[in-house]
């Protein structure tokens, strides 16, 4: 019970400061944002570690993977192109270790197979979308990273149909459209602000992958 309880102090954290950073956001509260945010990623990171993520080479991979991802959101706090640009290559490593922490796993092919062709089509028709209104400089890495979160998505099916639990591929999934989200919101100026979802869906993502590690020994 206890450890049940302090998973559950784990995810409400992460829950209300997602939700803090949401409002603060709305609201140009920039140094509540930031406060926020880090707090929330924080959280997930101490959720994967309170649900045994050290006992598993996989859970030692998605902590990794976490890692990178908090790595990633200070940088992206920052504003600039530039820092940008560093929390896009930390996204980018951590989407990296999610594929391997999913190929530790095991993954059937045929089930990474068949859910790479929507994934692949859909990846393509927001690149190529995208492509009008990325800077000519980024182009090439807007790419790469669009092809690497759909490798991680359809690996996180792969381990689904190996015997992985639905935590993998929705968390996949959620934290695959969260990006989409960031990219809009970086290079398409849209009346409906993209975090207003985009957040929700980012840490609803993490909190499903930090939990995944649950019960896994090897």
């Amino acid at each position: 019970m206890a450890l049940e309880r302090k998973l559950i102090i784990a995810i409400v954290v992460v829950a209300a400061a997602a939700i803090t950073m949401v409002v603060s956001n709305l609201l140009a509260l920039e140094t509540l944002s930031v406060i926020s945010k880090m707090s929330a990623s924080s959280a997930f990171i101490a959720l994967a570690l309170t649900a045994g993520a050290l006992q598993s080479l996989y859970g030692r991979i998605v902590i990794a993977a976490l890692s990178l991802s908090w790595i990633g959101d200070l940088l992206l706090a920052g504003g600039s192109e530039q820092l940008f640009l560093f929390g896009l290559i930390s996204f980018l490593l951590a989407h990296v270790a999610f594929v391997v922490a999913f190929s530790v796993h095991g993954i059937k092919l045929n089930s990474a197979l068949v859910a790479g062709i929507p994934i692949a089509a859909l990846s393509i028709a927001v690149s190529l979308w995208l492509s009008t209104y990325v800077p000519a400089d980024m182009v090439i890495p807007v790419r790469v990273y669009t092809l690497v979160i759909s490798i991680m998505v359809i690996t996180a099916f792969g381990a689904r149909g190996a015997g992985a639990p639905l935590l993998i591929p929705v968390g996949a999934l959620l934290f695959y459209f969260s990006d989409l989200s960031v990219a809009t919101g970086q290079f398409v100026q849209t009346d409906f602000p993209n975090y207003v979802w985009g957040l929700p869906f980012y840490f609803s993502g993490q909190v499903l992958l930090a939990l995944s590690v649950r019960g896994i020994k090897s």
